[in-house]
Parts: C-alpha cells; sequence; structure tokens
C-alpha cells in the first residue's frame, strides 16, 4: 500500500531493518523519515503528522509512546518490529508474504528521498529535506574524504535516526562494500569491547561520547591498536580530548556540516589532525563554503570571523512545508546559512567558534563559550563544562560557567578564574560558576543551552 511520495517513519533503536526501509523507499520512490527514539508521544506526533507519514514502523520498546498518543495521529499503517502486539501488523508476516517485487522507481536526483528532523534545541524542530542527490553526493564526499575500503570495519554506535549515525560512516561504508558493526545504542563499556573485538579500524562518536569512554577507569588498558581513525561531529571537539587520541597514535578527524547537508561540508585530512589541532578541514569533494559577515558580505581575510554558509549537491533544498524557514535560510545564489561562526587559517582550513545564538556580547566585546568551555575541560576538577550569557546591567552579557564536577572534586569562582586568566584575555572570564550534576542533552548530546540561560534568566 506505499507508493511513490509516500512517507515511510521508523521509530526504535539501532537496527537492520532500519536500513532495510531506507533502501526499500528508496526502490520504490517513497520518502524515509527516522524518528527520534528519545522524543516524548507529543514530540513525536508533530513529526510524525507534519511529515503526513503513510505507514509507521516501530520496536517493542518504543510502542507505547505511540499508542499513548494514537488519538493525535493520523497514519495508515502501524507495523510493530518484534513481537505482535494488539492494535499492530507484524512486520514479520508482512515481510514473509509471498508478494512479487515492487517495481524499481527511476527516481530523479531531486525527488525526495528522506526527511531528517533537526534537533530543536530552540523551537519546533524542522523536517530537512533530503534528495536522492544530497545522499549520493554525501557518501562520495566521505568515500573520498576517509578512504573507506572494502577492508573497513567501521564502529556505528550513534542513533541512526541522525546524519551523523546514518551518513558519517553507515552508508559511505556499504557502499564501498565495507563492514559495519552497529550498535543498537552506545554504551561506553560496549564502545570500547567493540573495537577490540571486532577489530574496528574507524569510528564515529561525537564528543559527549568520547568524553563517556575516556572517563572510564578500564579506558587507560584498552586496546585500541585497530583504529586508523576517529571521526568526531556534532559539536566542538575539546583541544584535550584530541591531544589525548592523537597522544594514542590514533587520528582525530573532526568534520563540520549539518542535517541539512546530509552531514559533511569540510574535513581534515587525517595527515593533518595533529599539525591543524581544532581545524574542521576543508572543503569536501562535492562542498564548498564560505563566511558571511553581518552585513552578509562575503569574508576572504584569514583569523576573521563570520558565520558560515554552504552549498553544494548535499545540502538540502530547503524545509518540509516550511518555506518561510528555506527563505530565511537559503539564498537565490543556493548559499544555505548555518547559524554556525567559524574563521579560516592562512591555508583556508575552516575553524568553527561557536553558534551565532551562543555568541555571548560583553561591553561589545563577541566572547565564544566554545573557546572558553574547551579550555576549561582541561581542568582536573571539571567533568563537564558549559558556558552561556546571563543578562549584566553594566556589561549587557556576562559570562557563566555551568559545571559538572569530577566525582570528589571541588571548585571555586577565584580558582576557576586563575586558571583561565593564563589562557584568556580578562573579558573572557566566567563571571560566575554554577554547579549541575550532568548538563542537559537532546537525544543527538547537544547541550541544551537554552536551557541553562533560561535559569540564569530567571535568576536575574
Amino acid at each position: 500500500g506505499t507508493g511513490p511520495g509516500d512517507r515511510v517513519a521508523f521509530l526504535g533503536f539501532n537496527h537492520p531493518l532500519l536500513l532495510i526501509t531506507l533502501f526499500a523507499c528508496a526502490r520504490i520512490g517513497a520518502v524515509f523519515v527516522p524518528l527520534n527514539f528519545r522524543l516524548t508521544s507529543s514530540e513525536l506526533s508533530f513529526m510524525i503528522n507534519d511529515a503526513g507519514v503513510h505507514s509507521l514502523i516501530v520496536d517493542e520498546e518504543h510502542l507505547a509512546v505511540i499508542d499513548s498518543a494514537r488519538a493525535d495521529i493520523d497514519c495508515n499503517r502501524y507495523l510493530c518490529l518484534g513481537a505482535v502486539q494488539t492494535g499492530w501488523e507484524s512486520l514479520a508476516a508482512a515481510l514473509s508474504q509471498a508478494l512479487p517485487p515492487p517495481p524499481q522507481i527511476d527516481a530523479r536526483p531531486d525527488d525526495i528521498a528522506g526527511i531528517l528532523y533537526t534537533s530543536g534545541t530552540t523551537g519546533r524542530p524542522k523536517g530537512a529535506i533530503l534528495t536522492h542527490a544530497n545522499f549520493w553526493a554525501n557518501n562520495l564526499n566521505w568515500l573520498m574524504a576517509v578512504e573507506f575500503a572494502a577492508e573497513d570495519v567501521v564502529l556505528n554506535c550513534a542513533p541512526l535516526f541522525h546524519v551523523g549515525g546514518l551518513c558519517v560512516t553507515v552508508l559511505p561504508t556499504l557502499m564501498a562494500g565495507g563492514c559495519v558493526v552497529l550498535q543498537r545504542a552506545f554504551v561506553p563499556e560496549q564502545f570500547v569491547d567493540a573495537i577490540e573485538r571486532h577489530h574496528a579500524s574507524v569510528a564515529f562518536a561525537v564528543p559527549a561520547m568520547l568524553l563517556a569512554v575516556t572517563a572510564l577507569p578500564a579506558f587507560a588498558k584498552a586496546n585500541l591498536s585497530s583504529l586508523r581513525l576517529i571521526i568526531a561531529g556534532g559539536a566542538p571537539v575539546p583541544e584535550p580530548q584530541l591531544k589525548l587520541f592523537n597522544g594514542l597514535g590514533i587520528p582525530m578527524s573532526q568534520g563540520w556540516g549539518m542535517t541539512e547537508s546530509a552531514s559533511a561540508v569540510t574535513f581534515l585530512d587525517p595527515s593533518q589532525s595533529i599539525e591543524k589541532l581544532g581545524s574542521c578541514g576543508q572543503a569536501t569533494l562535492l562542498s564548498d563554503f564560505r563566511l558571511i559577515d553581518a552585513e552578509a558580505q562575503p569574508i576572504s581575510e584569514a583569523n576573521v570571523k563570520g558565520e558560515i554558509c554552504m552549498r553544494g549537491d548535499n545540502v538540502s533544498p530547503g524545509y518540509w512545508k516550511n518555506p518561510n524557514a528555506t527563505a530565511e535560510a537559503l539564498d537565490a545564489d543556493g548559499w544555505f546559512r548555518s547559524g554556525d561562526i567559524g574563521y579560516l587559517d592562512a591555508d583556508a582550513c575552516l575553524y568553527v567558534c561557536d553558534r551565532l545564538k551562543d555568541m555571548i556580547i560583553s561591553g561589545g566585546e563577541n566572547i565564544y563559550p566554545a573557546e572558553i568551555e574547551s579550555m576549561l575541560y582541561a581542568h582536573e576538577s571539571i567533568a563537564e563544562v558549559a558556558v552561556v550569557g546571563a543578562p549584566d546591567t553594566r556589561w549587557g552579557e556576562r559570562a557563566v560557567a555551568f559545571v559538572a564536577l569530577r566525582p570528589g572534586a571541588t571548585l571555586t569562582l577565584t580558582q576557576m578564574q586563575t586558571f583561565a586568566e593564563a589562557r584568556l584575555a580578562r573579558y573572557k572570564l566566567p563571571r560566575e560558576l554554577r554547579f549541575v550534576d550532568s548538563l542537559p542533552r537532546n537525544s543527538n548530546g547537544k547541550v541544551l543551552k537554552n536551557e541553562l540561560r533560561e535559569r540564569c534568566q530567571r535568576d536575574s
């Protein structure tokens, strides 16, 4: 009952059938919609209805969250992955039917292949449209950048509903004929164990995952010698983390991209991982980027910060049923505004500073929280840190550091400032220190800084 243009959604932990669903949709011209399994019923209802989902596939662990919202959801078919449940069709039974293969659709490059919803750190998530051309261009970008081969064993524990999990390693590896070790979800101990047991050659992780891995007591004795590369993305990687893995002889290369670019726009060649520490590299094969200033004029000089804009065969044509958001992001020449701030070095390598919306303006000076956070992660007492701006009657805004301490550790504002002032200009120093048990994060591991800013505003 599913045909060209129909949307098919998958809700569940990482599973091979998610990939089979994606490939099946591509074959018949349907549109694949992976859903974030950490969302609430109301959040999922919004996405399912916004996408106009025809068929919904759900694993056993997430049936209840959909059942609780059935009255608010309009789908043609509800398919259960696993044991048969009341009110659900069995996917296994559907797959076992002796049906003739459906005709393969001759899809055009600009036909929609997927709708991936943004993480929605502020406001409602938007459905980023990804075409067949977007997926293919992204695969080719990664194949050329990382040189994936049939001999590679690539570990992925990142959620496949996110471009980081789906598009950075999994799809390019399968295209190259390599092996994917697909973990159901991220568990730090299992991440290390899988590298040792399967002799993984490449792994993908976001910085929050790597932070959890390096905090394991067993990490110091782990055998990670099979790794030729760790690909990091999703957020700027703190410098101490980069140095740690490079010190172990494991190149760590950052890429920069977004859901709207099917992942990669830039990538740092592994051979430059130490020389260009902290850089996300240069444009990938089928992508381009540039920096613009506050008046939307291109910046060509080195070390001048501006908003990163992207263009290329992998870049989304816009947002599903949201022409206003599309018009705000995409200009007439095809440049997509990212909302990220970065600068180029003398070799045209990109360094990402922060999100435009996270920038703090204090006394007329621009302060980039990611710079402060990267430095503070080197403090022996700090397990996690996030810096946000708070209203300040004198300076407009002041920097506030939210810190989760390591077990048994203590820290005062003066101690933190003393540690930081040797590395940062005084106007960048946090003026306030707040302790948290852990930082609030969304399902992709990104810190929800809007929640931290709201706390500051309530208390101001």
